[in-house]
Parts: structure tokens; C-alpha cells; sequence
């Protein structure tokens, strides 16, 4: 953060201004579900709290000449009740006053953030902490700065605003074609509503089962959705014209890198199979993912990964163009190859770990991505307090995905509670 309290996007972020459209951005959701209704002047007093200590949080979105930038808000954005669903549009009038929301709906907190900002392992810091500023100032108790939890009275470590990319970038860049993956089809909604189905999961069975395939639980759901998309693309489409399955997971880079950033450094892997080689069983899948993934995620191979984005954003012929000619040429890239790699996300956050004075205050944590611009389906998974939320999105009518990955869990054994914010 400058003396005069404006920031560079990271490089991840950089994308983001550019490929918003009218009514579709990358807009995340994080939010803890608490024992009591939440106190609305409470929350408000919380967010004021923590803002010297999140500079790169507390900002609006800015263009520039050359490139857009993240810049301090004078005042910490109000608190406000959810009046809608998740994920409303984010205006390019309201991400000029701030970019992030928070909000509040009887004893949930949340906090939606622009992309930009950061990703889900940053944000999850910050909507730890603020859950737990919260919670201190309501019952008076002390939480100490552990399990992601960070120090309030802390001024910001310079380690948390770097951007992690250029540290950590290869000296030459990785490239690895890959081929297209099948995009679910589907009737879009009208307007912008997105319909959600949360799976509530008891968290030790789904370890369980995921162990006895030999995987994580990350490999384990990201199988068991390639298989029902499988299943659903052989309905559809014949088998000569049919595409592979890919199941976009991004990977954590804090864990390669041992970072402290707390805006963007995650880098995403597409594992899949082909149909068209055979038909596969859920345990061939399950170690096919786990072993493309561990190819993919080593040190070296992701810091190659890192310099071929970093490289184009250091080439001086690319820093001279104006943004508004930049922007365009950006939107088209992506448009071409930015969402051809994979059939949806699944995102997992993995176990939120909660202080132990904290944690007799909160029912459980839900962690909801987006869609994205050119396929109607993204997943997105979270662990708290025993409890799992497998949140599953989408654009389009028909929920035939959520039934076929829903009722495979259950199969498989694992007890799965659905929740809906529309009846289906």
C-alpha cells in the first residue's frame, strides 16, 4: 500500500476488471452462521474496527491510465441486512465505494468480496477475524490470534499486501496446452437470479468415505462431479462428438509458497478423463485425479505456471497501452480461452479451524463462488465445526446436476441434509 493509500491489482486480479460484464462479475461469498441473531451495531462496530487493520480490503475500485487500481476508502462500508439472494451484482458504482459487502440475515454474518480483492483462502482470514471481533465485542470473551484468527491490534504486515505472483514467478514461463472440456447446457434464468442447494454434511463420514478410495475429500467430490457429468454428457451428445470432463480445482498457493499474502495467489488445475477412451469406474477416476494433481502441484511446476502470466504484464509494450484499449484485448483472450478448460469449479476451502474460545459461538461457515460467464454451474465446499456445506450454484432452470452428484453421495454413503433458497 502507497504513502497515499492506493495499491496495484494483484496480478490474478488483473483480469477481473476487464472481463465484467453488465449483471456477471467475480463476486465470492463467505459467511458464519452463529447460535444467536446478530447485533446490527455490533457488526457495524467490528467492521470500523478492523479497517486499519485490512488496508487492502477497505478499498474502491479505480482506473487508471494504464491499468486499473485498488484505492483506500475514507470510511468503512456500512453493515446491511441480505435482502436477496447471494451474489447480486456488484455495480461499477458500488465497487467506487467499496468492494466488498457486509451483511447480516438473523444469525448469519457475511462478507462478499470482488475478486480483485483477494481469493478464498485471504478472504477467509478476514471473515475469520471479523467473525471473532464480533464475537468478542457481544459476549466479552477474548479470542486469541490462532487458526486464522489474525491479531486486531496489529498494525498489517508487509508480507499481507505483497503480491505473491511476482515473488514467487520461474525465471521462464510453463506452458502446457490442454484440450476443451464438455459445458454443461441449460435454459438460463430469467433476470439474474441464481439458484443455490447447499449440502449439509456430517464431516467425519465424508473423510471416511473419501479415505477409502484413497484420496482426499477435494479428489474424492471433484471425481464423484466428473462422473456425473460424464453420465450427463453420454445422454446428450454421441460419443464421437464428445469432449472431456475437467474439473477446475484451485490450489492454495500459501501451502507451496509458505506466503502470508493476503490478496490473490491461487493457481487452478483441470484434471479430467476422456470418454471417449472407455468407460471408467469411480475409483479409476478418483486415482486418476489424485495423481494429475500431485503432478501439478509442485513447487517448480506452479512457479512456471506463475511466470506465464507474469511475464506478459512485465513486457514493456503491454505497460504502455492505454486500459481502455488494454481491456478489450483482455476480455477477448479470455473469451477465447479463459473458461474452455474445464466444465465448472470446485472450490475447497478445507477445514476452517476456529479458536477454541470461538468456536461454542458458530453453528457452521458456508463459503458460495459464482458462475461464471460461459458455463451456468460452480461448486464450492467448506468444513467448520464438524460440519461441511457443499454449495452448488447455478444460472440455469434444470438442476439435474445437483440431483445425479447429490444422490451418487448418498449412494456412496454419505448423509447429505439439502437446503434450497428457492424450492425446486
Amino acid at each position: 500500500m502507497s504513502s497515499k493509500g492506493w495499491m496495484p491489482l494483484d496480478n490474478a486480479a488483473l483480469i477481473f476488471p476487464a472481463i465484467r460484464r453488465k449483471k456477471w462479475n467475480n463476486v465470492f461469498r463467505q459467511s458464519v452462521t452463529l447460535q444467536e441473531d446478530i447485533d446490527p451495531q455490533l457488526l457495524q462496530q467490528a467492521v470500523d474496527e478492523l479497517m486499519p487493520r485490512f488496508p487492502s480490503f477497505y478499498v474502491r475500485l479505480r482506473q487508471g491510465m494504464f491499468w486499473y487500481y485498488l484505492q483506500q476508502v475514507d470510511a468503512p462500508p456500512r453493515v446491511a441486512e441480505d435482502y436477496a439472494y447471494p451474489l447480486t451484482f456488484m455495480t461499477k458504482k458500488e465497487m467506487g465505494r467499496c468492494c466488498l459487502r457486509v451483511l447480516y440475515y438473523k444469525n448469519r454474518l457475511a462478507v462478499e468480496f470482488f475478486h480483485a480483492l483477494s481469493d478464498g483462502g485471504g478472504a477467509l482470514m478476514f471473515t475469520k477475524t471479523l467473525a471473532a471481533k464480533y464475537i468478542s465485542l457481544r459476549y466479552g470473551v477474548s479470542i486469541p490470534p490462532t487458526d486464522g484468527v489474525l491479531d486486531a491490534s496489529l498494525p498489517p504486515q508487509k508480507e499481507e499486501l505483497e503480491d505473491s505472483f511476482q515473488k514467487h514467478a520461474a525465471p521462464f514461463a510453463a506452458y502446457c496446452p490442454e484440450a476443451e472440456a464438455y459445458h454443461l447446457p441449460g435454459k438460463r434464468v430469467l433476470g439474474s437470479f441464481l439458484h443455490l442447494i447447499t449440502g449439509v454434511i456430517p464431516a467425519d463420514r465424508l473423510h471416511d468415505v473419501a479415505r477409502s478410495y484413497g484420496v482426499t475429500v477435494t479428489v474424492f467430490l471433484s471425481a464423484v462431479m466428473a462422473e456425473s457429468i460424464v453420465a450427463m454428457q453420454d445422454q446428450r451428445v454421441p460419443l464421437k462428438r464428445q469432449k472431456q470432463v475437467k474439473i477446475t480445482i484451485p490450489v492454495d498457493l500459501r501451502r507451496v509458497f509458505h506466503s502470508r499474502t493476503l490478496r490473490n495467489f491461487a493457481l487452478t488445475v483441470n484434471p479430467g478423463v476422456d470418454p471417449r477412451l472407455g468407460t471408467y469406474t469411480l475409483q479409476e477416476i478418483c486415482e486418476s485425479f489424485s495423481h494429475q494433481l500431485s503432478a501439478e502441484n509442485t513447487p517448480q511446476r506452479m512457479a512456471g505456471r506463475i511466470a506465464q502470466n507474469v511475464v506478459p504484464q512485465k513486457n514493456p509494450l503491454l505497460k504502455g497501452v492505454p486500459v481502455i484499449i488494454k481491456s478489450p484485448v483482455m476480455r477477448a483472450v479470455y473469451n477465447r480461452r479463459g473458461e474452455k478448460l474445464g466444465c465448472l469449479n470446485i472450490s475447497n476451502l478445507g477445514v476452517a479451524r476456529l479458536p477454541e474460545a470461538m468456536a461454542p459461538f458458530v453453528e457452521r461457515m458456508e463459503f458460495i463462488i459464482g458462475v461464471q460467464y460461459s458455463y451456468p454451474n460452480n461448486c464450492s465446499v467448506i468444513t467448520c465445526n464438524g460440519v461441511t456445506c457443499i454449495n452448488i450454484i447455478r444460472s440455469t432452470q434444470e438442476p439435474e446436476l445437483e440431483r445425479r452428484f447429490f444422490s451418487r453421495l448418498v449412494e456412496l454413503g454419505v448423509p447429505v441434509r439439502i437446503e434450497s433458497n428457492q424450492e425446486e
